[in-house]
């Protein structure tokens, strides 16, 4: 039998159910609203690995278009991916990914949008989290220590929760 106090954290916790079970939160009752999620991170490596990456002349072909398009492809898969996500209909995912020679590595952001009933924030880290993953599969064959980096959610919008913003890090 539960106390109180674990009931009254249960009920605080979508994702669980009365006994404390995870569950697919039934968001069928909310609204379709415009909602909007930016995640960043980094991918910081050796200098030489950096220069070969942007001189393109890895073994593996083009490291950052790759990369790109493994976090677009992540962000739409992410409901197979985390078990408790909704699958959603995106609308945008962009995913940039930047060079800066002084980590030296690269910045990686990803944009995703819908119009739906839940939020984005777990696209965008997907995207983040598997075109970082992808940058470092690519560029593994140069350098085994390259660090994936302060991957976090940046903003969202929309929703009943309202906005967001992450103070800087």
């Amino acid at each position: 039998m539960q106390d109180n106090s674990e009931k009254n954290f249960s009920a605080e916790l979508s994702h669980l159910d009365s006994q404390g079970q995870a569950q697919m939160v039934d968001v069928s009752g909310k609204a379709s609203t415009v909602r909007e999620a930016v995640a960043i991170g980094r991918v910081r490596m050796l200098p030489e690995t950096f220069n070969t990456i942007q001189d393109g002349n890895t073994p593996k072909g083009d490291v950052l278009a790759t990369a790109r398009i493994a976090g677009i492809m992540a962000a739409k898969q992410t409901s197979n991916l985390i078990p408790l996500c909704h699958p959603l209909p995106l609308h945008k995912v962009a995913v940039e990914i930047t060079p800066d020679s002084q980590l030296p590595g690269y910045h990686i952001q990803a944009t995703v949008k819908t119009k739906a009933e839940t939020g984005v924030e777990m696209e965008a880290l997907t995207a983040v989290s598997v075109a970082a993953l992808t940058l470092y599969d690519m560029a593994k064959a140069l350098e085994k220590s390259i660090q994936i980096e302060s991957i976090y959610l940046v903003s969202k919008s929309g929703g009943k929760s309202g906005n967001y913003s992450a103070s800087k890090l």
